[in-house]
């Protein structure tokens, strides 16, 4: 993984270059209180955030996606998500240093993640961390979302990069597996919400990171 063949750096959202659980455990939480149902804490909704309203209302509800009151549930929560997504989102920290510190070695850098651009739009141009970001690929840019490769090759399209010459971070198996199946190689974020609660070394990434800091020390190696 050294600097010399990596020519872009590509990451998941929510779980790897955000911390957004606060707000969406939040939005979910509300339709509880609003069914006059107990709050629950932030970190029961913590470890499914980077699933998102398939991870939020299973956490709050108990319900999957082939219940029949999913999708009405969802939309609710969408709109509910999407009058708070700023107000405890924030940068994980270490990130904004990684950033400045890719961008100082010359290597472009972008986001892939499964988020709507319902959603990404709004929360990246309101962060200054994503100014930089040359490539925001959302889930429904493209026909398909991870664990299909096609976003990540989209990502290196608008960047100008060859897929196989990047490297994809994610805090989950299913970044892996689209970021393998992209010809990328790939990096187990493990302070993101999906790694305390799994055995990363079965996602079978080129490499896992305790701090957005450790990439640095990755694409330095020989």
């Amino acid at each position: 993984m050294a600097i010399q063949t990596t020519k872009a750096v590509l990451f998941d959202l929510d779980g790897t270059l955000i911390d957004s659980a606060p707000d969406l455990g939040a939005a979910a939480d509300q339709m509880r209180t609003d069914r006059g149902m107990a709050s629950l804490p932030l970190e029961r909704y913590r470890p499914m955030a980077g699933a998102g309203a398939r991870g939020m209302l299973g956490v709050a509800f108990g319900i999957t996606p082939d219940s029949p009151e999913f999708a009405p549930l969802r939309e609710e929560f969408f709109v509910k998500y999407e009058t708070r997504m700023l107000l405890n989102t924030q940068v994980f920290d270490g990130v904004a240093q990684l950033i400045e510190a890719l961008r100082a070695r010359g290597l472009p850098w972008g986001v892939v993640t499964n988020k709507s651009v319902r959603f990404t739009g709004p929360l990246t141009r309101a962060m200054p961390l994503f100014d930089t970001a040359r490539a925001i690929v959302s889930g429904d840019t493209t026909p398909y979302a991870k664990p299909h490769p096609e976003p990540l090759f989209e990502a290196a399209r608008q960047m100008g990069v060859e897929a196989g010459r990047c490297i994809y971070v994610g805090d989950d198996e299913r970044d892996i597996v689209a970021g393998r199946a992209a010809g990328m190689r790939t990096v187990a974020a493990t302070y993101g919400y999906m790694g305390a609660q799994a055995d990363v070394t079965l996602w079978q990434a080129d490499a896992a990171i305790t701090s957005p800091m450790d990439l640095l020390q990755l694409l330095e190696q020989a």
